[in-house]
C-alpha cells in the first residue's frame, strides 16, 4: 500500500506568507521596496504638515515635485559613482571640491577663453566646455586613485587632502569672484523652461521607457530559459511590466501638468510673434535635460555594474581584495579606473550644477561629498564594501534631497537641517549594519 503523509501543524506554519511567497516571486528588492515606502512617507509627511500647520500643502505639488527631480540630479550622477567606490572598500571625500574646481574651470572656458578664439555665441562652446570639464575630473579623478592604489595612501586621507586641495585651487583660480553670465546653450542643460522637453518629446521618451521595461522583461526571461534558470511567474512578469511602466507614465502625467509661469509664457510668445493671448497658451515643462542625464547615466552605470567584467571586478575587490589579487585581477589598475570614473561622473555633475545656477563660485558643490555618501549608504551601499546598487543610490539620492527641500518648505532652521541630515546618515550606516548580521 502506498504511503501517502499529510502535512503536519508544523509544516503547515512553516509555509512563507503571502507577502514572503510575492517578494520571493517578484524578486523584488526588500531594501528598495522599504526605502520607496520611506520616500513616501517624507512626501506625505511633509505635504500633511505643510496643510496642517502653514494653511497649504506645497510638497505634492507638480513644480515641487518637477524642482526636486532637478536638484536630485547633480548629486544622484555622482552617487551612481560612489556606489563602485564604496564597493571597493574606498571612500571619495573630494567629490564636493572637485565639482567646484571643474565648474570653475568650465565657467573661465566658455567665459573668458573660448569666445576670444571662437567667436561669441559659437555652438562649440558648450561642446568643447562640457569635454574640457569631464576629461579634468576624470584626470584628477585618476591621480587620486593612482596615490591611494601605488602609492598605497588611504583613499580617506587622499581625498581629505582633495577636499582641502580642489577647493583651494578653485579658489585661486577665479580669486573667490562669481563668473557669470555662462553660455546660453550650456545654460540649458541645468534645466529651466528651455531646458526641458516639453510635453510631446515626455511622452516620446515614457513610450520609449515603456519598451525599454517590456524588452527587459521579455529578454531577461529568455536568457533564464537559454541557461535553465528558475522562472519567474507569469503573473509576477505582467505585475513588474503593469508598475514599471505605470510609474513611467505616472511620471510622464507629473511632469506635463507642471506648466510655464504666465511671465515666461508672454516672453515666449513676444519672442516668437505669437498673436495668441498669452493666458490661453498652456505650455508644458515636461522631463527636464538634467534629469534626463541622470536617467542615462543610471542605465548605463547599471549595466558597467552587472552585465561587465568590470562591474564583476569591482564586486570580486570588495568581497576580498587578497583573492581578487590572487585570482589575476589588477586591482590596483582597477582602483585608478574606478576613482577616474568617480572624477568624471563628478564632472559631468559639476556641468548640470553650474548650468542651473547659470554661473560658477568655488562655493559650488559645498557639502555634497556628505549627501553623496549618504545617498550611496542609504540606497543599501554597505561601508564593509561589497555591496551596493545604482538605482538604490539614486533612490537614496531622492531621499535625501526630499527631507532638504521639505524641511525648507516646512520653515526649518538652516542648523538645524544639518542636524536632520547628519542623523539620517549615521542611522543609515546603523540600519545597514543591522541588515548584514541579520542576513549572514
Amino acid at each position: 500500500m502506498t504511503d501517502t503523509t499529510r502535512p503536519t501543524a508544523d509544516a503547515t506554519e512553516a509555509q512563507p506568507s503571502l507577502l514572503s511567497r510575492f517578494l520571493r516571486d517578484t524578486e523584488i528588492d526588500t531594501r528598495l521596496l522599504g526605502m520607496a515606502g520611506a520616500l513616501v512617507l517624507i512626501w506625505v509627511g511633509f505635504h500633511f504638515y505643510g496643510a496642517i500647520f502653514k494653511g497649504f500643502g506645497a510638497f505634492l505639488t507638480p513644480r515641487n515635485l518637477w524642482n526636486l527631480s532637478v536638484q536630485t540630479s547633480s548629486i544622484g550622477i555622482m552617487a551612481t559613482g560612489m556606489v563602485l567606490v564604496i564597493i571597493s572598500r574606498n571612500i571619495d571625500l573630494s567629490v564636493g571640491s572637485l565639482l567646484g574646481v571643474c565648474a570653475v574651470m568650465m565657467g573661465m572656458v566658455q567665459v573668458y577663453w573660448l569666445p576670444q578664439l571662437v567667436g561669441l555665441g559659437n555652438p562649440m562652446i558648450w561642446v568643447i566646455t562640457g569635454i574640457i570639464g569631464m576629461v579634468m575630473g576624470a584626470f584628477i579623478g585618476a591621480f587620486q586613485g593612482w596615490l591611494i592604489a601605488y602609492r598605497e595612501i588611504p583613499s580617506f586621507i587622499v581625498t581629505l587632502g582633495g577636499l582641502l586641495v580642489w577647493r583651494g585651487c578653485a579658489f585661486l583660480m577665479n580669486r573667490g569672484e562669481t563668473i557669470s553670465p555662462l553660455d546660453e546653450n550650456f545654460t540649458l542643460i541645468g534645466g529651466g523652461p528651455y531646458g526641458a522637453i516639453g510635453a510631446t518629446g515626455s511622452w516620446i521618451v515614457g513610450l520609449l521607457g515603456c519598451a525599454f521595461i517590456l524588452w527587459g522583461l521579455w529578454n531577461g526571461r529568455k536568457q533564464r530559459i537559454a541557461f535553465h534558470f528558475p522562472l519567474r511567474p507569469v503573473w509576477a512578469e505582467m505585475f513588474l511590466a503593469v508598475l514599471g511602466c505605470g510609474l513611467v507614465i505616472g511620471a510622464v502625467l507629473l511632469v506635463n501638468s507642471y506648466e510655464w509661469p504666465i511671465g515666461i509664457v508672454r516672453q515666449y510668445a513676444a519672442a516668437k510673434g505669437l498673436t495668441t493671448d498669452p493666458a490661453n497658451l498652456h505650455i508644458s515643462y515636461g522631463f527636464a535635460i538634467p534629469v534626463l542625464i541622470l536617467v542615462v547615466v543610471a542605465i548605463l552605470m547599471n549595466i558597467l555594474m552587472t552585465r561587465t567584467r568590470f562591474g564583476r571586478y569591482v564586486f570580486a575587490i570588495g568581497g576580498n581584495p587578497e583573492a581578487a589579487a590572487l585570482s589575476g585581477i589588477k586591482t590596483k589598475w582597477m582602483t585608478v579606473k574606478i576613482f577616474a570614473l568617480m572624477g568624471f561622473l563628478t564632472g559631468l555633475s559639476a556641468i548640470v550644477a553650474s548650468a542651473r545656477l547659470n554661473s560658477a563660485t568655488n562655493a559650488l558643490g559645498e557639502l555634497d561629498e556628505l549627501f553623496v555618501i549618504a545617498a550611496a549608504v542609504i540606497g543599501g551601499t554597505s561601508l564593509a564594501g561589497g555591496i551596493g546598487t545604482i538605482f538604490g543610490a539614486i533612490l537614496g539620492a531622492l531621499v535625501m534631497q526630499s527631507l532638504q527641500t521639505g524641511m525648507v518648505l516646512i520653515g526649518v532652521d538652516a542648523a538645524m537641517q544639518k542636524v536632520v541630515v547628519g542623523a539620517v546618515l549615521v542611522l543609515a550606516v546603523w540600519l545597514d549594519i543591522l541588515y548584514r548580521r541579520k542576513t549572514k
